[in-house]
């Protein structure tokens, strides 16, 4: 029987926030090893196996420079969409993923289409959009969910765990009233400007929407139970505003921005025109 303990991060990009995390997680398992397992077992530490995973364009030679020197695990990648199936049946012992699966794999075709009631023309996200808009992100973000639950239910090992740490919003309250929907906002209005002065086009503006659904406690609860394949141990939200000390740090804010969104204007825009 192996006595090795299998650990999945999916989305870790390349550091070094998915360090601290692994770290964190195994000091708690051999903390809670050692209060279990009497010295007059004999029983040794289990070895433990940490898989890095991200989509296959992530700079996982970056990653894997970084790697800790004092690291007490094997480390190995794991690139591909974690939307499927990514390591073998009955594997890894947990799972965790943090602030990636509130990132959709793909747009809903709606958005594109100038005859559907969810074409989202003007506007780069669901933020102030019409309802059909709203039901367009929140359809996706439910197949895309019930695929990535049914994948790990595979992987898991009997009675493994997931922990699961992705953006959300409060049922019921408009996302534009949310700091990042008025941000969204923002930015769909500083393209519109930018169209008019003629820097881009505004068939450019209409076809660019981001692909990220935040989710409500209940919504999520909800897929989870629909699936069947899990039980849910704990869940609950938590307010950045409590962490903040002092003013809000427009810079810092910007910068955190454009670190997870820079690649993509560049991509449909040009990176001149609009970095």
């Amino acid at each position: 029987m192996s006595n090795t303990i299998r650990i999945a991060d999916l989305g870790c990009s390349t550091g070094p926030n998915t360090f601290v995390t692994m770290k964190n997680i195994l000091e708690g398992m051999q903390q809670k090893y050692r209060s279990q397992c009497a010295p007059e077992d004999h029983q040794t530490m289990p070895e433990f196996q940490v898989f890095f995973n991200d989509l296959v364009l992530n700079d996982f030679n970056t990653l894997f420079t970084s790697l800790p020197k004092d690291k007490q695990y094997f480390a190995a990648g794991v690139p591909g969409s974690f939307h499927g199936r990514l390591f073998p049946e009955s594997s890894i012992h947990l799972v965790h993923t943090s602030l990636s699966l509130h990132w959709l794999s793909k747009l809903p075709e709606e958005l594109q289409d100038k005859a559907s009631p969810a074409w989202n023309k003007g506007r780069i996200h669901y933020t102030s959009a019409p309802n059909e808009v709203v039901d367009a992100y929140m359809s996706q973000f439910a197949k895309e969910m019930e695929n990535f639950l049914d994948a790990r239910a595979e992987e898991l090992v009997p009675g493994g765990m997931m922990v699961m740490v992705l953006i959300g919003n409060h049922k019921g309250m408009p996302y534009s009233e949310t700091p990042s929907g008025m941000t969204y906002d923002a930015i769909s209005s500083s393209l519109m400007d930018m169209e008019k002065e003629g820097l881009i086009d505004e068939g450019q503006v209409d076809a660019f929407n981001l692909p990220l659904y935040a989710a409500s406690l209940e919504e999520l609860e909800g897929l989870v139970v629909k699936n069947g394949c899990f039980s849910i141990e704990r869940m609950e939200s938590s307010n950045p505003a409590a962490w903040l000390k002092g003013p809000v740090d427009i810079t810092q804010c910007v910068m955190h921005v454009r670190a997870a969104m820079e690649g993509m204007f560049a991509r449909h825009f040009g990176s001149h025109e609009v970095m």
